[in-house]
């Protein structure tokens, strides 16, 4: 019941703070212009990411204040990482002042033990990371932070499949009895659950990158937090979709000699939107279903197992969807 009362107490707060975002954000400075890569033509209201996040912390003073004394320099972080994404959504803060941001926030995560010291079992060999652990969840951490925000391209997407990723990691919490996992996840959902009923096509307001980043670093530290219960390929496949995009989309712009954080219109939403004849809907709903199947894939491993076996096939997935997508570009002519 006490989870119920915190769920509808966190949709509700939800709600109203991202209805008052809506209304308020011309003088906020918050609205969205359409650009060439806009999948959007009319100026349209952001930084609901601010609304939802309120909502989320404002609950756990509420209902899990604990949590706070429990993982202090983890909330630091977090909330580091939504002020720049609040700035970014009102002046475009550039990329090294955001992957500064992360960096720092990383370290705030290691002060409560959240670190990536291993990465699991390969064929009999262990891998360790020794003095390489800090370095290596600094590059995780802003990697999937990067991924979730880039992911946030059409109506929908970015919190449907978050909150499928995040119900993978409640029932991870709820497995192990893990209140910081529960808690976080639970709050999460229900306030992407209130956003998804202003952004579902045609979205009335966009959450922004102080929700895109805010989202990603907070599932990243619930990653890091699973990996006390589950393989590290366990946790490539429950947040599949985002890496995907990031490794296939970054990977053709090396190939072809462009920067590899060069903007364009070649990501996974991009094109599979176009299959669908551009029909929002379908395609929000199509990620939502095998984001579904990748995170039950992950949930179904052991934290016992050899993980050589389950990364071979994680990279023929990437493999196969980079060749599927590449196929379909030359299809629709795109440049990319």
């Amino acid at each position: 019941m006490h989870a119920v009362i915190a769920f509808v107490a966190v949709f509700v707060l939800a709600l109203i703070f991202i209805y008052l975002i809506k209304q308020f954000s011309p003088k906020l400075g918050l609205i969205d212009i359409p650009n060439e890569r806009s999948t959007h033509v009319t100026h349209t209201p952001r930084g609901a990411g601010i609304g939802f996040f309120l909502a989320v912390v404002l609950s756990l003073a509420l209902f899990e204040r604990q949590l706070f004394f429990d993982y202090p320099w983890t909330f630091i972080a977090l909330f580091f990482v939504f002020i720049i994404g609040v700035l970014d959504d009102r002046h475009d803060t550039s990329p090294n002042t955001k992957f500064i941001v992360f960096i720092i926030a990383t370290v705030f995560l290691s002060f409560d033990g959240l670190i990536i010291n291993n990465v699991g079992t390969y064929f009999g060999v262990p891998v360790t990371l020794g003095w390489f652990a800090l370095p290596f969840t600094m590059f995780a951490v802003s990697g999937f932070t990067n991924a979730m925000n880039l992911i946030d391209g059409i109506d929908g997407l970015a919190a449907t499949v978050s909150i499928i990723i995040l119900g993978a990691f409640l029932i991870v919490g709820y497995r192990h009895e893990d209140m910081f996992i529960m808690t976080l996840s639970l709050f999460f959902i229900a306030a992407l659950a209130a956003f998804l009923l202003f952004n579902w096509h045609p979205a009335s307001i966009f959450m922004g990158d102080s929700g895109s980043l805010t989202l990603g670093f907070a599932i990243s530290v619930l990653s890091i937090k699973s990996l006390d219960y589950l393989p590290t390929v366990s946790i490539l496949f429950i947040a599949a979709l985002p890496i995907f995009d990031t490794l296939i989309v970054m990977t053709r712009r090396k190939l072809r000699g462009r920067s590899m954080f060069s903007p364009d219109r070649c990501h996974m939403h991009h094109i599979i939107k176009h299959f669908f004849r551009e029909d929002t809907r379908k395609t929000v709903i199509f990620f939502g279903v095998l984001q579904a199947v990748y995170s039950i894939t992950g949930l179904l491993q052991n934290k016992q197992m050899d993980e050589g076996y389950m990364m071979v096939l994680f990279l023929l997935n990437t493999l196969l969807l980079y060749m599927v997508l590449g196929a379909m570009i030359k299809r629709q002519k795109r440049e990319c």
